[in-house]
């Protein structure tokens, strides 16, 4: 049998039982003779508490200290489930990102996997270990710790999937595959059989949890089949190369969003070339042929110290500049969303219906992007997940 390549994220992981218990089913799979590859997030909340612990020093944390000390998290869980392999009598050994060789640039907090090495990896499968990855870590081509951002266990997965020419990538969570919507928010959120990479990227783009959008274009271009499934147990969603059908395959959204509005769409190089210096890159930006100015739109996940960064930026960009926090967006992703005017205008005309103010809109191939105040955005999701899933457009 060929090598699997295993991710488990911080629910599956969140406490001694839970690792034990993921033990158990890695050491279910070892037994049918797979060679296996598991990566494992931080253990529940611990990328939160530490994030916590570096603002009570300072309000500006330096990016590259972050990225020493988020990555300890993904070091605690690798050591305890190699631990509890061991003691069942499985031969398992753990890796960092860096001993993986998994090599990524310069940016630190938000780095991108250019090259990976399995080669201690390959090494210790062929001794017969179950090799432990820490995920959403690796080392830049100057040895320094960087991270992948939020979520970036899921394209260490993928990564070392491609690189060791896995016969399956499976992505583990507390949900069981892709939804229409995210359960928790909307209750009559439909499970999709399989999805296609694109749509998939693109949902995760707009702020669906359950895979990276980094890992689905990393799978897209080496052609790495992704499993999403729950650890509980369950069929899950088949992520791959799909016949594109037209349809609507997911409602999401996001909340913790920036909006900085230009007025002269000419400075539009010089604020992305002082973002990116900064590590805070453009999540979407909206300049059209004509028009005198420009939005651009951030999210702070990944940016740590915006407080501090606001500063820097009304100084550089004095007049010209607006800020705009509190802004959050809604989507509608699928094959088809903008054939046509008619879903745009259903999904202001249920917008407006229920209240909504809408600070602008982004009209994609896959994608009708809203963008509506932070605290609206779960009631808009529900709605326009009712609008537009609510009526069948959704098919599995």
């Amino acid at each position: 049998m060929g090598i699997i390549v295993q991710k488990y994220g911080g629910s599956s992981v969140a406490d001694a039982q839970k690792i034990l218990a993921v033990a158990e089913k890695v050491a279910e799979r070892r037994a049918e003779g797979h060679e296996l590859v598991v990566v494992v997030s931080a253990m529940g909340d611990t990328t939160d508490e530490l994030l916590s612990l570096a603002k009570q020093v300072t309000d500006n944390p330096s990016r590259r200290e972050l990225d020493m000390l988020l990555t300890a998290g993904e070091r605690i869980s690798m050591a305890l489930l190699s631990m509890a392999l061991n003691a069942l009598g499985v031969q398992a050994i753990s890796f960092t990102g860096s001993q993986s060789g998994i090599v990524t640039t310069d940016s630190h907090t938000n780095a991108r996997i250019v090259e990976v090495r399995p080669f201690r990896i390959q090494d210790e499968l062929e001794r017969g270990q179950v090799v432990i990855v820490a995920g959403y870590q690796g080392v830049s081509y100057r040895r320094e710790v960087t991270t992948l951002g939020r979520g970036g266990s899921d394209t260490t997965a993928v990564a070392l999937a491609a690189a060791l020419n896995a016969e399956a990538c499976e992505i583990y969570s507390d949900v069981d595959g892709v939804f229409s919507g995210d359960p928790r928010v909307v209750g009559q959120a439909q499970k999709l059989r399989e999805i296609s990479y694109e749509e998939m990227q693109v949902l995760a783009e707009s702020g669906a949890r359950v895979l990276n959008a980094q890992a689905v274009e990393f799978a897209r271009k080496a052609g790495i089949v992704i499993h999403a499934r729950a650890t509980s147990g369950g069929e899950g969603t088949r992520v791959g190369d799909t016949p594109a059908a037209s349809r609507v395959s997911g409602v999401t959204g996001e909340t913790d969003l920036v909006l900085l509005q230009l007025e002269n769409a000419e400075l539009l190089e010089e604020l992305s070339e002082f973002l990116d210096a900064r590590g805070a890159c453009a999540k979407e930006v909206f300049a059209y042929p004509g028009s005198s100015g420009a939005m651009t739109l951030l999210s702070l996940e990944n940016i740590h110290g915006f407080a501090s960064l606001l500063p820097d930026l009304e100084t550089r960009f004095e007049g010209a500049l607006s800020c705009r926090e509190s802004v959050g967006s809604v989507a509608v992703v699928g094959v088809g969303i903008n054939a046509d005017g008619a879903h745009l205008r259903r999904a202001l005309s249920a917008l407006e219906s229920m209240g909504v103010p809408v600070e602008a809109v982004h009209a994609g191939s896959l994608r009708l992007l809203i963008l509506v105040p932070a605290d609206r955005v779960k009631e808009s999701i529900r709605r326009l997940h009712d609008e537009f899933v609510g009526r069948g457009e959704v098919t599995g």
